[in-house]
């Protein structure tokens, strides 16, 4: 599995790109965000990248400019119906830190605003992840596992460990 690129950006179509790396050329689909902070064709770059297989089909490579994005683009992938396709354009529909909060509050209407994004798949993005979405990390930063005042919640880096295993799938209890 590749899971991370950095080489000479020799291509930039917009939604694609070709990096060099030792000789060979990938090409990587990238999101919106990523491709608004790519540097000029010919400079080094380094993409985060999710490998995607399906059965028949060539291996397809993402590309993000930082993990965080990576990790919300994979947690997006795993709820049905929702593909790679699908999940860059719910990436560029909201930024991360507003799109966390539209899941995790169960905001169908603002979900539906996404292009590409009906009102069954926008419920079942609020349904699979609301618990899973606020354990990522968004912007850059850890997030926040649980509010400080909440009993029995650790904070520090066993706060951090506590929202790691909420993200993997462990219940609270």
């Amino acid at each position: 599995m590749i899971a991370f690129l950095r080489g000479a950006l020799l291509d930039n179509t917009g939604d694609a790109v070709v990096v060099e790396v030792a000789g060979i050329g990938y090409q990587v689909l990238v999101s919106a965000a990523t491709v608004g902070a790519l540097p000029a064709t010919g400079s080094s770059v380094a993409l985060h990248v999710h490998s995607h297989f399906v059965k028949d089909e060539p291996i397809r490579l993402y590309g993000f400019m930082d993990a965080a994005e990576r990790g919300l683009f994979q947690t997006l992938i795993d709820v049905q119906g929702v593909g790679p396709r699908v999940a860059l354009a719910i990436l560029a529909g909201l930024p991360p830190t507003e799109l966390v909060r539209a899941i995790s509050t169960g905001d169908v209407a603002r979900l539906t605003q996404i292009k590409g994004v009906g009102r069954k798949i926008a419920e079942r993005l609020a349904l699979e992840l609301r618990d899973k979405i606020t354990a990522l990390p968004v912007g850059g930063r850890a997030p926040e596992a649980a509010p400080a005042s909440a009993p029995g919640v650790p904070t520090g880096p066993l706060g951090e460990v506590y929202g790691a295993l909420l993200h993997a799938g462990y219940k609270p209890s």
